[in-house]
């Protein structure tokens, strides 16, 4: 499979980089498109085997996915001058754009094909890590093009098919939220700090028991207030501090920090 990716910023390239590294695209298979000459060098330097040009019309060439990752504001201006080129009887567009639908994209596309193949993706930054949750809904696609375009995100992490009217909810919890997660690694450093520790070793520390507490979940198929009941002893310290966070709000926190963020609320 041919991938070709329009835009090489933070998130672009870390698809581009995920893929790169992974065993299921070659990354001579890979082209990476963009404006900034500087921001190709730097796929180029993680590996030289991936194409990259300024014109995002090499992106589309021989194809056989195309990623377009640009700011929402940028979608109509980059997108539209590139439809004609696209042969929908064999390729597919996948958008990465916040608040992007497939009806818009459809549409701008009905010139061309009446029933193209669209897609709308939502990873994270994680993908260049191969540890992102990508979130994927599909317009006139069959089962068979939507586990195509599956799999090029599963080489980034984990990934989920979902209707359409959730993925707001999904870019909040998964996209958006792993800046949620890095601010609460931040903040359990700074009380560290405060406690006596070393911020690296303070880092290093909430990352390991970040780690448990996944493989916890993972292990045991557990709600989280099963593994927080097996660790808050009556009187003991584990209530104390739970409770201390949620009279400072931290629940209603993150709930209304999701549902700020989910456009489609």
């Amino acid at each position: 499979m041919k991938v070709g990716i329009i835009g090489a910023g933070n998130m672009g390239g870390a698809i581009a980089r995920g893929l790169a590294a992974s065993n299921s695209v070659c990354a001579c298979d890979i082209t990476v498109c963009c404006p900034v000459q500087r921001e190709l060098d730097a796929i180029k330097s993680y590996n030289s085997e991936v194409n990259v040009s300024l014109d995002n019309e090499q992106a589309v060439n021989g194809t056989d996915v195309v990623i377009v990752v640009v700011k929402p504001w940028l979608l109509d201006t980059v997108l539209v001058p590139l439809l004609p080129k696209v042969d929908f009887s064999r390729q597919t567009i996948v958008t990465v754009v916040a608040g992007a639908t497939t009806e818009h994209i459809a549409e701008l596309a009905a010139p061309y094909c009446v029933a193209p193949v669209v897609m709308c993706a939502m990873p994270n930054t994680a993908a260049s890590v191969h540890e992102s949750m990508t979130f994927l809904c599909a317009r006139n696609a069959s089962p068979e093009q939507i586990e195509a375009v599956k799999g090029i995100f599963d080489c980034l992490g984990a990934t989920m098919v979902i209707e359409e009217r959730l993925m707001g909810a999904g870019m909040a919890l998964a996209s958006c939220g792993i800046a949620y997660a890095m601010r609460y690694v931040r903040a359990a450093m700074k009380g560290g700090v405060e406690m006596g520790m070393y911020p690296n070793d303070a880092k290093n520390i909430v990352l390991q028991t970040l780690k448990g507490a996944v493989a916890l979940l993972e292990a045991t198929g557990n709600h989280p207030e099963v593994e927080i009941d097996k660790v808050t002893t009556p009187g003991g310290v584990t209530i104390k501090g739970l409770n201390a966070m949620e009279t400072n709000g931290f629940t209603h926190a993150v709930i209304e920090g999701l549902k700020a963020s989910n456009p489609n609320l």
